[in-house]
């Protein structure tokens, strides 16, 4: 492999390496810069000003705003020197240069020399060039992409449609070279992931982009917002924060995105059919319509997203061609007698850390029977430790039989789910609040939930429940919001968890449980509490006693 300059740029400072991929949204603090993420080795370290070396990231779509919002605040690392191959922070520094002329560059080596690169203190990068320890490593240009452009892509990228169409356009090229796409293909629909308030560049970037003109040529659904749309008013949510987070999600609707506000688009009646092509971001809807549904997007960058719904297409590269759906590593699980609906996030959680960057095949699962809200657990939690875009579940999903099984083999043992169990419960015993819905609950999983959340529920203990405005009148018409509600559970729509904040996110609360891996990952960095995580039935009975299991679940100790 020839090292390349993905973005040619100067810069030169102390080097900051990690061996573990960083996702930016949830792992870093767009205001300054300091990793956040609790499990991650760089947690407390600044980003900002130093040439930061890591395989690739991972996580969420969402971090292409995070990153442009550290470049927009003057807090972004110098560089990124990358070994594999990464879109989300890549794309959040095109947007940076391109739109707000901000630039910061971004570098691709071979892994000798990434290896060289991680092992330094400092280092200095030209337009050609990395410089370390004395040793000039030459930098390659990206090679000038030969696509295959329709006529109607052609007049885009000539401003024909206008200059928002133009630079959707732009952009979408730029990553067709950055992937080795050679076409672009048509897509059905999109998914907006960056409605979401969670920095400044949000709301700049798609203000900036409506005033421009721009709207989407194909049926477009929205992620969750930072706020209930309809009421954060009389939820006590500060006229500053709220205003600014209703302007973020109508810029997006006048731009013709369709108002859902939810992060899980496959519970709605638009769920894409297997093969279809579409342009999704959410990185746990992504990993959901590739793996469950056989849909095929790739984990699109937050704007990028955007673009391809501006434009009706999409890089030809990643998962959209049916070899590169192919899994490279084979995950057996020895799986537990006595499982509860636990092991399937937690599943999701260790197959993403021994999958990093690849798809993987989890074997030993064929004789149980999980639901397709326990397969919605698992891809979220696998979107939080693994950039892949999906994974192959065999005798579950339906393209892990299309495809050789893999050489390469790991075991996954109880010991292993143990780990992950005391990874995640490092809160204490007792509990302030009981948090559902990462992503939205299912109407399924409300009427679990509330055959569960009945007698007293215990006093200074909340619940809350995230959902769709979709999910939410199914469950009003048939009472189950009712039954919730009756047991002191708020149910919130629009807003989902990795998007709550204080007021709603109650102030007093210091301790939260969670039945949501990708949650009780992310909530420590994200809200600044200590978590729990266990089972719908150990949340829900820790809702009525406020005191979170002692110990782990009888089927993760040992004999």
């Amino acid at each position: 492999m020839t090292s390349q300059a993905i973005i040619p740029g100067a810069a030169s400072g102390p080097v900051l390496a990690c061996a573990e991929g960083l996702s930016f949204w949830g792992g870093v603090d767009p205001l300054t810069g300091i990793v956040i993420d609790a499990h991650h080795p760089l947690c407390g370290q600044s980003i900002a000003g130093k040439l930061l070396v890591m395989p690739t990231t991972r996580g969420s779509c969402s971090g292409s705003g995070v990153m442009l919002d550290l470049a927009l605040n003057g807090i972004a690392p110098a560089a990124f020197i990358f070994r594999e191959a990464e879109d989300v922070v890549t794309l959040g520094a095109m947007i940076a240069g391109r739109m707000f002329d901000r630039p910061v560059p971004v570098v691709r080596l071979s892994p000798d020399e990434f290896a060289l690169a991680a092992a330094a203190r400092s280092a200095e990068l030209t337009d050609t060039a990395l410089i370390v320890d004395d040793k000039v490593l030459p930098l390659a240009p990206l090679p000038v992409a030969k696509l295959d452009l329709a006529p109607t892509d052609r007049a885009m990228l000539a401003g024909a449609d206008g200059p928002a169409r133009r630079i959707a356009m732009e952009v979408i090229c730029a990553m067709a070279a950055l992937q080795g796409a050679t076409a672009l293909v048509d897509v059905t629909q999109g998914h907006i992931d960056g409605c979401i308030l969670a920095n400044t560049a949000n709301l700049r970037f798609a203000e900036t982009m409506a005033e421009m003109g721009g709207r989407v040529m194909v049926p477009t659904t929205m992620n969750a917002i930072s706020v209930d749309h309809g009421n954060w008013r009389e939820q006590g949510v500060p006229p500053n924060f709220g205003l600014r987070a209703a302007r973020l999600a109508d810029a997006y609707v006048k731009m013709g995105a369709r108002p859902t506000f939810t992060c899980a688009p496959y519970l709605l009646d638009s769920a894409p059919e297997a093969g279809e092509n579409i342009g999704w971001s959410e990185s746990n809807a992504v990993i959901f319509a590739n793996t469950v549904l056989a849909a095929r997007t790739v984990k699109h960058p937050d704007y990028l997203d955007l673009f391809i719904a501006m434009t009706g297409r999409a890089p030809l590269s990643g998962v959209y061609l049916s070899a590169n759906r192919a899994p490279r590593l084979r995950i057996h699980v020895d799986l537990p007698t006595g499982h509860d609906d636990a092991i399937w996030p937690m599943l999701g959680y260790i197959a993403g850390q021994l999958a990093p960057n690849s798809i993987p095949l989890l074997t030993g699962l064929e004789a149980t029977a999980p639901s397709r809200d326990d397969l919605k657990a698992m891809c979220a939690a696998f979107g939080t430790t693994s950039a892949a875009p999906m994974l192959h579940v065999a005798g579950h999903t339906p393209e892990a039989e299309d495809f050789a099984v893999p050489t390469e083999r790991v075991t996954v043992s109880r010991a292993d789910l143990a780990r992950v169990w005391a990874e995640l419960n490092r809160g204490p015993r007792k509990i302030d609040l009981v948090a559902f819905g990462s992503p939205h609950f299912s109407l399924e999983e409300c009427r679990a939930l509330a055959a569960l959340a009945h007698g007293h529920r215990a006093e200074g203990t909340a619940m809350i429940v995230t959902v769709g405005q979709n999910v939410l009148g199914q469950a009003r018409a048939e009472g189950t919001l009712a039954r919730l509600e009756a047991f002191g559970a708020q149910v919130f729509p629009d807003i989902c968890w990795c998007s709550i904040t204080e007021p709603l996110l109650p102030p007093q609360a210091r301790s939260l449980m969670t039945n949501s891996g990708k949650y009780a990952h992310y909530a420590p960095g994200l809200s600044g509490r200590d978590v729990r995580f266990g089972s719908l039935a150990e949340c829900a009975e820790t809702a009525r006693t406020g005191l979170a299991p002692a110990t782990p679940p009888n089927w993760l100790r040992s004999d």
